[in-house]
């Protein structure tokens, strides 16, 4: 099977077909509007309602969107044309006769970049590889940019993502920001709204950097900039041991290096990956396996077998399919291209086209026999993504009990080795007040997601105490744009800040028009008061007792096994009546 899997993989890289572009995000008809998360995550799953959508194609109807919701005393939240924030913080409100959506999809014509200053400023909306392909005109590069590409300039700083550096100012877009002009609510006599200009030695810009989308609506961004250079990528796969003990030393060697961890398998990927001077030879392409275009049928049949195994509790199934995936990667370089292949490291590029990814964002929709593979339309993969962010010192020691779990059977870990791992990043500490307050070292992990939330996974007791042993026992932080909602319990202790970014919060916008349920409970991270029945399986809650999981199907609230203080789902075959 395994090979099976490996021929059509390969068939899947290779074959040149076009693809499926996204749908739109936002989906009106004569009921009112409804914003979909382009994962599947809510939408079709569960809606988002909204009385109407407005898309302001300038800074001044941006303005008088603003002011048309402050007067009218709406709700009101900002979406890109992306839409890939997994919390609902693009949502204004569960009650659709009482807010407005903006949409900055059409707000994307302005780039302006000052070559003396050696900065760009550009309109909320411009998407990230717009923004990259003209600073790169102009000889410049930009310097930190998350890997996925499917993002609006303001919706990647204003959710805190990145990339992977500890050099200069660091991986995190926002600590590249320079100034921001933000539209604010404003009294009858100032129009109802105002754009105010934040510079760099205003403090308010430690606020706006990373606002969440609760200060006001950012119309424009001005990011620095650096002489344009190349990047020489190598990856090393090699064997896990010492991970633990190395990680600091990547971080140090390596200006832009990550890890990748595929726990099951045992294996590191290295990433090695400097930049190099602009005459150095090499036109490579980092074109991510995870972001191309995959064949429709393929991902359907990915997710159909990986379902198979779910339901029949075959975790050797899932190891086969984790070895070959982990395989092929390593056969193609994860996606790195020398020209239109791989041939060999190390792979070259321009920064602009190394740094960040997302082919099959783009192709036209005169064919569609691929996609991108969580497309929810085909009904492809759907997953979670956890991401922790940890002070460095405390990592190390995370690791370690990580490898303590996963030796205790290493083939509960395969339902992540499907995906990418365990991805291990770093982000510099920030002045940014919902930033990282010290450097820090990022996980992201993906996992089989059921498509009916009452559904348990498989290895469902694994995960959550990873979960668990993360944010809890080590303090790590969320990711602003990922975690499910148990990530953010406790979030207003992690940052000293966070009564900084209240108070500016309360200065911009004293009657809370940007705020809602979703950015709330985020926000003030409390666990509902009223714990429903199956509130764990989604990571609504933490089980406290076995109704919380699902014991009809012999899913009970049990402690961890290292991290003994953690409560999660395991499967227990003899409970089940």
């Amino acid at each position: 099977m395994a090979i099976l899997w490996w021929f059509v993989g390969v068939f899947s890289y290779l074959l040149t077909i076009q693809a499926m572009p996204p749908a739109p995000v936002v989906q009106c008809n004569q009921t009112g509007c409804v914003l979909y998360n382009a994962y599947g995550v809510w939408g079709d799953r569960k809606d988002c309602r909204v009385q109407n959508v407005t898309y302001p194609t300038t800074e001044e109807e941006l303005r008088l969107a603003v002011a048309y919701a402050n007067r009218n005393k709406l709700k009101v939240k900002v979406v890109s044309r992306f839409s890939h924030t997994i919390p609902k913080l693009a949502c204004p409100s569960s009650q659709s006769g009482n807010s407005v959506l903006i949409s900055t999809a059409k707000y994307n014509s302005s780039i302006e970049v000052d070559s003396a200053n050696m900065a760009v400023t550009a309109d909320a909306g411009v998407s990230l590889r717009e923004l990259i392909n003209k600073v790169e005109e102009a000889g410049f590069s930009l310097v930190p940019a998350p890997y996925w590409e499917g993002v609006s300039v303001a919706g990647m700083i204003s959710t805190g993502s990145h990339g992977s550096s500890w050099w200069g100012k660091g991986g995190a877009v926002h600590d590249h920001v320079i100034g921001i002009s933000l539209v604010v609510p404003a009294s009858e006599a100032e129009g109802y709204a105002k754009i105010i200009k934040i510079g760099p030695q205003d403090q308010l810009l430690n606020a706006a950097k990373v606002s969440l989308g609760v200060l006001g609506v950012i119309s424009k961004v001005t990011l620095s900039l650096e002489k344009g250079f190349k990047r020489s990528i190598t990856y090393n796969f090699t064997d896990d041991a010492f991970i633990e003990n190395l990680f600091m030393d990547h971080a140090k060697k390596y200006e832009f290096g990550d890890i990748t961890w595929y726990p099951s398998r045992q294996v590191a990927v290295y990433r090695y990956d400097n930049r190099v001077p602009l005459e150095t030879p090499g036109d490579g392409v980092n074109d991510f396996l995870g972001f191309q275009s995959n064949i429709i049928l393929f991902s359907k049949t990915i997710r159909a077998t990986e379902s198979s195994f779910e339901n029949s509790r075959n975790v050797n199934g899932k190891c086969i399919l984790a070895e070959s995936f982990v395989g092929f990667k390593k056969l193609i370089a994860n996606g790195l291209k020398n020209g239109l292949i791989f041939t060999g490291y190390p792979v070259v590029g321009l920064q602009g086209k190394m740094q960040t990814s997302g082919s099959c964002l783009y192709s036209p929709p005169i064919d569609i026999a691929s996609s991108c593979a969580w497309d929810p339309r085909i009904n492809g993969l759907f997953f979670y993504e956890s991401t922790a962010l940890f002070p460095a010192t405390k990592f190390g020691d995370f690791i370690r009990d990580v490898k303590k779990l996963r030796d205790l059977n290493p083939e509960n870990f395969c339902g992540a080795d499907i995906y990418n791992g365990i991805m291990i990043r770093y982000v510099k500490a920030s002045p940014a007040y919902l930033g990282q307050p010290e450097d820090s070292v990022v996980i992201d992990f993906n996992y089989y997601r059921a498509d009916n939330a009452s559904t348990p996974r498989l290895n469902e007791d694994i995960w959550e105490e990873i979960e668990q042993m993360a944010f809890f026992k080590y303090g790590a932080r969320p990711h602003w744009a990922k975690n499910r909602n148990l990530g953010f319990l406790g979030v207003q202790s992690k940052y000293p800040n966070f009564n900084k970014f209240i108070a500016a919060k309360k200065q911009l916008d004293p009657q809370s028009i940007f705020s809602s349920e979703w950015s709330d409970q985020i926000l003030l991270g409390s666990e509902a008061a009223d714990k429903g029945d199956g509130c764990a399986l989604e990571g609504q809650c933490i089980c406290s007792e076995d109704k919380h999981c699902s014991p009809s199907t012999g899913y009970l609230c049990k402690n961890g096994l290292v991290y003994k203080e953690a409560r999660v789902c395991r499967y227990s075959p003899s409970s089940i009546v």
